[in-house]
């Protein structure tokens, strides 16, 4: 990675936001679905794991992409030194703050959480 690194289209980055999205929300259904549905058990069940395989394999190589750039470019070490950044470690971290800007993994976060509640409310309920 000796060039710095750049931030995926945005068509991507929502892919890959809705897929952990439908993953989250194939889990929270399969209890209602077992009792309603049961036949779509098993496929609701691999739509799931199959998504979160996608979506995590995703998250895990933006962060690991990440972690290589600041590692590479030995930003840390640069600004704990209050040494003057190239215009390349600029773009590095252009890039970094960016891509954590564009993330919509806290919003997938969120979901998860509220649907996770109220999977737990209706079961409860019903």
């Amino acid at each position: 990675m000796k060039n710095a690194p750049h931030t995926l289209p945005p068509f991507v980055i929502n892919l890959f936001f809705v897929i952990g999205l439908m993953s989250a929300l194939s889990f929270r259904a399969l209890m209602a679905i077992k009792d309603l549905q049961p036949q779509l058990l098993r496929p609701v069940w691999y739509m799931g794991i199959i998504g979160y395989i996608l979506f995590f394999g995703f998250r895990y190589s933006i962060t690991e992409k990440r972690k290589k750039a600041i590692c590479e470019f030995k930003l840390i070490d640069k600004l704990k030194k209050g040494e003057e950044l190239s215009p390349n470690d600029r773009q590095v971290m252009t890039y970094i703050l960016s891509s954590l800007q564009k993330s919509r993994e806290n919003l997938n976060y969120l979901f998860i959480f509220a649907t996770s509640a109220i999977a737990i409310l209706l079961d409860l309920l019903f």
